[in-house]
């Protein structure tokens, strides 16, 4: 029998990524990686946002990463939405996007970027790191038993005999074994239940090339679905097609047939296979949205996507993998330590991953209810848009993503399922009918509302550390009183005029960029009633609308003529 104090079950991104960190900020720490299979094996899940770069820099695996020469994502072009026309979502401009010879450093643009992995290689990197870091990995390992007693873990009966620990944690995917072991239950909160057929094909064609390296995943709705079509290796790509699964059974094709029709059907997409060929078989899976009802015991959690799973539609499983794996990294390493109270941090990790993959489930909804190309599936998103009370006018839409909480994602901007405010804004836009109006518009004088809030203790995760910061709770809304959130409430405290706010984060947000965020921050205070804002005759008010295009969202430019040629 074994003994260690943290064994995760799973060496995928959410075991290595945790037991890499718990390493590094507790090197005494003991921890194993029971991984079932023998790495590299394949997976789906290619795509990435830009927010995973700073945990790949934080874990010390970036320069192995960006070593692979994976595709540098700039963003995504969809035919999606109303019109027939392509346009791109970037993280940043294409047209200027530069690149530099590889690898590169974690910085400048490549901050703004993200990857398009073979999760093969990049699976087999971060498990090789984490082993490196000192974490035991013992792959061709299967947990055959979980051990366990009025709700807490035992042990584990492996293929490689018992193992104990302090704290155990399941990473182990859409398997679920720890979860599935102590039968906690899981919730279903859409009505977005997809199946995926995706498999791999040598020799494609990018659809474009961006500087050094760079490229957009393409994103194709057909009427019964849509396709994926991801470069993650200079020759290399994945093609995926995801549907309801009622329309799959619908078709009454085999999932070999329904997938390589979808590819013929698609000009696009068809082309840039041309020359390519298939490599390996059609894979499947079911691929519909869940959150763990709970997801943290006496001493064990979950994460990844043992904890839940939002539709791939925003990229975002690989995101909330990794963000979940390094904060929960953090918590096991204070337990280790006995510095803060387990519970309250036990409760924390629960309420922050389970509000995170809801509001991904709920961005998901929106995307597919605004789809006007799904024309087999009008029936069934209407549907869904019913089920969420949704209404798709611009701004009606905007308030109802905005419930899912701008503040409560991350207390360095406001964002909403890794949408920045703006973009959101722009995008309800692009989406529906009309004007997404910006609520600071509509007033000329602001003032901070604290009134009722109750003070409370949050942690923060910076450098190894927990920090402990003040917020304000008032029913489910949370104010962070840190940063831009807290420099206003106080500037706040007396009535201040438009021009007043203006010339204030200007001062305290001098880059455009900052500026931006502290202008989406004010809004987004103001729609959690943080703020209260009245119109007074002769005092002008803010001049800003949402943009029909702009350099993060507008209609695609360098792709059309490929597909005008299909």
């Amino acid at each position: 029998m074994l003994n260690y104090d943290v064994a995760i079950i799973g060496g995928g991104p959410a075991g290595s990524t945790l037991g890499t960190l718990i390493k590094k900020y507790a090197p005494g720490a003991s921890v194993v990686i029971l991984e079932r299979e023998q790495f590299p094996r394949e997976h789906v899940g290619e795509s990435q946002l830009p927010l995973i770069g700073s945990i790949l820099d934080e874990m010390g695996v970036w320069e192995k990463v960006e070593a692979a020469n994976f595709p540098i994502k700039i963003g995504a072009t969809y035919r999606w939405g109303k019109t027939d026309d392509l346009w791109d979502f970037e993280f940043l401009p294409g047209k200027d996007f530069v690149g530099g010879d590889r690898p590169s450093k974690y910085d400048g643009e490549r901050r703004k970027t993200a990857f398009q992995v073979e999760r093969s290689i990049y699976d087999k990197i971060l498990l090789d790191h984490a082993r490196e870091c000192g974490c035991e990995v013992r792959e061709n390992t299967s947990v055959a038993q979980v051990l366990h007693e009025g709700g807490a873990v035992a042990g584990l009966q492996t293929t490689g005999g018992e193992v104990k620990a302090k704290y155990y944690v399941d990473g182990s995917g859409n398997a679920a074994i720890l979860r599935r072991a102590l039968g906690v239950t899981v919730d279903e909160p859409s009505r977005l239940k997809n199946v995926a057929f995706w498999s791999y094909w040598d020799d494609a064609e990018w659809a474009v090339t961006l500087g050094k390296g760079g490229t957009r995943v393409n994103v194709m709705s057909l009427g019964y679905g849509w396709l994926w079509f991801i470069p993650i290796s200079a020759t290399r790509v994945s093609v995926g097609l995801v549907l309801p699964a009622d329309a799959y059974k619908a078709k009454k094709l085999r999932p070999e047939d329904l997938y390589l029709e979808a590819i013929q059907s698609e000009a696009l997409i068809s082309k840039l296979l041309r020359n390519a060929t298939q490599q390996g078989p059609v894979h499947g899976t079911k691929d519909w949205s869940f959150v763990a009802n709970q997801m943290a015991g006496p001493n064990w959690y979950l994460v990844g996507e043992a904890a839940g799973f939002a539709d791939p539609i925003l990229a975002a499983g690989l995101t909330l993998t990794h963000t979940g794996a390094r904060e929960l990294a953090y918590i096991l390493v204070d337990h280790l330590k006995g510095t803060n109270d387990r519970d309250w941090l036990a409760s924390h990790y629960q309420v922050t991953q389970q509000k995170r993959i809801r509001q991904h489930i709920r961005f998901a909804d929106y995307w597919y209810t605004a789809n006007a190309h799904f024309s087999e599936l009008k029936e069934f998103v209407t549907e869904i848009a019913k089920d969420a009370g949704l209404e798709l006018t611009p701004n009606e839409a905007f308030q109802w993503l905005g419930t899912g909480g701008f503040i409560n994602d991350d207390w360095r901007v406001a964002r909403v399922a890794t949408f920045a405010l703006g973009a959101t804004k722009q995008l309800t836009q692009f989406f529906g009918e009309g004007d997404s109006t910006w609520e600071i518009s509509k007033f000329s004088r602001f003032r901070a509302n604290l009134a009722g809030a109750e003070v409370e203790t949050v942690p923060a995760f910076h450098m190894g550390q927990i920090l402990l910061k003040q917020s304000l709770r008032r029913g489910e809304e949370v104010l962070p009183l840190v940063g831009v959130y807290q420099k206003l409430a106080d500037f706040l405290q007396l009535e201040r005029t438009a021009k007043e706010v203006q010339t204030f984060l200007s001062i305290t947000c001098p880059s455009p960029a900052a500026y931006t965020n502290g202008i989406e921050v004010f809004e987004a205070m103001l729609v959690a009633g943080w703020v209260t804002g009245r119109c007074e005759a002769g005092i002008p008010g803010f001049e800003i609308r949402t943009p029909d295009q702009s350099e993060v969202l507008h209609l695609n430019n360098d792709q059309v003529e490929l597909m005008m040629n299909s």
